[in-house]
């Protein structure tokens, strides 16, 4: 169990999950630092959005679904006095995450130093796409180039094609978020073992080289070209790839393990009259085995290969868009999707057995629930009033 504060604030927020009874507070940005606090909040940890005064912003959306199960405060942040409300929430909190360039925190008063002062036992979570140091951690950048600069973009796109972006959720989510998440919960599980509060930094080009391993690995024995669009598992192989159907949409194939290859053969009738079936083994055959393969896949609709592949290790399975995903059986059967409040959205991973998860809040708005965190942090009506009063707060 993650260590919790001795008496933490935030009684009105549902007791599930495994992270129950932690406190973090979030100053809000965009991309894989509210994807973090999303995971965090999905797991049952108090997520606290430190909103700017009216919301808005490069990048939100109003009820953004990254935004779910936490609530909102709206704080100046450029103000003494908005500092030193951060710095309340901060004394009676386990964690803080944040995604702005190095040194913004800092020239706000807000820098790890000034929190871990405040709170000598935090998690002071850091989410940037080139890191607190280095050549270019001061400069912009966005998920495209971090991912082109640990070459994880190189090896993304067909064969002799231009790199295709990954949209972002290789680096902001996979490589960013996802990492900052764990990297918080590690920390918080070292200050249960009596370690003190220190700095989480996480950075994008780091989290994409760690996705990235294996690839690594497999180049080091000879087993990776560079070359994109060559190797079993980038569409090179002919049986790892999509395939058009007779309706212009598409089946997956992965069928990589002999056996299941075999099972593909048998239930699809492979190869059509007049084609041969060439050995999969030798990447030479694969041009020819590929144009055998999408030959006989456009006899077929997508969903009749789906019905007649159903319930087989062929490992054949549907491309489906965003709209039919939830509507999947398997994924429906597994509640993968869920609604909340009329919204259809991914539930929360992964599960737990005995501290389940669940989505309890919709997205707030910014500085829905300013006053209520005020007062709970300790803040008199009076001296909230005169917050709002001097717009530091909304």
């Amino acid at each position: 169990m993650v260590p919790t504060r001795a008496e933490p604030y935030g009684g009105a927020m549902s007791n599930q999950g495994p992270l129950s009874g932690v406190r973090v507070i979030e100053l809000a940005g965009i991309g894989p630092g509210p994807f973090a606090a999303m995971m965090l909040a999905d797991l049952g940890a108090d997520v606290v959005r430190v909103d700017r005064p009216g919301g808005g912003g490069f990048g939100t959306i109003p009820g953004d679904l990254l935004h779910r199960n936490r609530r909102s405060l709206a704080v100046d942040l450029k103000t003494p006095a908005g500092r030193d409300v951060v710095l309340a929430l901060v004394a009676g909190a386990d964690a803080l995450v944040e995604g702005f360039r190095p040194g913004v925190t800092e020239r706000l008063g807000l820098g790890p130093d000034d929190c871990l002062a405040a709170n000598p036992a935090l998690v002071y979570g850091r989410m940037t796409g080139w890191g607190q140091d280095g050549p270019l951690a001061r400069t912009a950048g966005h998920d495209i180039d971090y991912l082109a600069l640990t070459g994880a973009l190189h090896g993304i796109g067909r064969a002799g094609d231009a790199p295709v972006p990954p949209m972002n959720l290789l680096g902001d989510f996979g490589g960013g978020g996802m990492m900052l998440a764990l990297g918080v919960v590690a920390a918080l599980y070292a200050v249960r073992a009596g370690a003190p509060g220190q700095v989480v930094d996480a950075a994008i080009v780091d989290g994409v080289s760690v996705l990235a391993t294996q690839i690594h690995a497999l180049r080091r024995f000879g087993l990776w070209q560079d070359p994109r669009g060559v190797n079993l598992l980038d569409g090179g192989a002919p049986f790892y790839d999509t395939y058009e159907c007779a309706d212009g949409r598409y089946v997956a194939v992965g069928a990589l393990e002999p056996q299941f290859y075999a099972e593909l053969v048998r239930r699809t009738g492979f190869p059509l009259d007049g084609d041969e079936a060439p050995d999969r083994d030798d990447p030479a055959n694969w041009p020819a085995l590929r144009a055998a393969w999408a030959r006989l896949f456009r006899t077929r609709t997508r969903d009749e290969w789906s019905a007649l592949l159903a319930d087989s290790d062929a490992c054949v399975a549907p491309v489906l868009d965003w709209a039919e995903a939830p509507e999947h059986p398997h994924l429906a059967a597994r509640g993968v999707f869920v609604d909340h409040d009329g919204v259809t959205q991914p539930a929360p991973a992964p599960r737990f057995s005995a501290t389940p998860t669940s989505v309890r809040r919709a997205a707030p708005q910014a500085g829905e629930h300013t006053d209520e965190l005020l007062a709970e942090a300790g803040l008199a009506a009076d001296r909230i009033a005169e917050l709002r009063r001097a717009g530091t707060v909304a």
